[in-house]
């Protein structure tokens, strides 16, 4: 069935008469020919998609704190580690978050997830007042 498309795609679009999955439409010059079920994306070999970049900064009381933070966020590994990066650093008393995902679907939902646990964080640590030194 898919050489029966095949064939017809490619004689429809060698004649100009019809494209495949347009029967009887004109083929548009200069487009090139997608078998059926075929991808338009793929069959045009576009240049892979740059990679997402997201980062944010949370600044914290004191440097204990933000250690404190990172400390507690840090252990949640990402669902989906191959596709999407997290790396958390503490500089002075700011917590620095840097993603990287190739799929801005998937970094949106690192981000929200990672908001709530950082809500969760901070609303814990108001709670209990600033840490004690050990």
């Amino acid at each position: 069935m898919q050489a029966a498309d095949a064939a017809a795609g490619a004689s429809g679009a060698a004649g100009g008469s019809e494209g495949p999955g347009r029967r009887g439409a004109p083929a548009a010059a200069g487009v090139p020919p997608v078998a059926q079920g075929g991808d338009p994306a793929s069959a045009a070999k576009r240049p892979r998609s740059r990679a997402h970049v997201f980062a944010l900064s949370v600044p914290f009381p004191s440097s204990w704190e933000a250690e404190i933070a990172r400390g507690s966020l840090a252990p949640d590994a990402e669902p989906h580690r191959g596709a999407v990066g997290k790396e958390l650093t503490v500089s002075g008393s700011d917590l620095a978050v840097h993603w990287r995902a190739d799929d801005s679907r998937l970094l949106r939902i690192s981000i929200v997830n990672f908001l709530d646990q950082l809500s969760l964080v901070i609303r814990t640590m108001q709670r209990f007042g600033p840490p004690v030194s050990r």
